[in-house]
């Protein structure tokens, strides 16, 4: 097991890449560009779009992060000495809280709020209003918590494999 934490901890980079990726194509222009369309366009597409991403690939990107994310974080406590290992709790914290709990607690209540209401209403354009002021800083939070992620990855690692 000890000679796979190298290759976990680069599976764990790639994730966090992927989904600052992911999340800075959100925070830079996707959510400008349907902030532009009028609001039952603006819902029913970002509705559309949050349908459509839970997919096997997101699944796996997301999801599977997490769970090297717990698994190099158990690691790094119990081989506390070996080199890398606070590069690599920061990292898996970084990702635990700005990817997972971020998500969880902000962005998909905001989500399952914008798929209940009736795009064409009032309360549809009161809460296209709402959604954008608040889901998009909770998406810089995501953006620069996976950034900061994998760049305490890429530390881990190079810490390992000086070692």
């Amino acid at each position: 097991m000890i000679a796979l934490v190298p290759l976990l901890t680069l599976l764990a980079a790639l994730g966090s890449g992927l989904m600052a990726g992911l999340f800075f194509a959100f925070s830079s222009f996707v959510m400008a560009a349907l902030a532009k369309l009028p609001p039952e366009q603006g819902i029913s597409a970002m509705n559309s779009i949050n349908v459509t991403i839970l997919n096997a690939t997101f699944g796996l990107a997301f999801f599977g992060t997490a769970v090297l994310c717990l698994a190099l974080g158990v690691i790094s406590a119990l081989r506390w000495a070996e080199p890398g290992s606070a590069w690599l709790l920061a990292a898996s914290l970084l990702y635990l809280a700005g990817t997972i709990a971020v998500t969880m607690v902000f962005n998909v209540p905001l989500n399952d709020a914008l798929a209940a209401v009736t795009p064409e209403s009032p309360e549809g354009t009161a809460l296209w209003t709402r959604y954008l002021a608040e889901w998009l800083p909770w998406n810089h939070v995501r953006t620069l918590a996976n950034i900061a992620a994998l760049i305490a990855f890429i530390l881990a690692y190079a810490r390992q494999a000086a070692a």
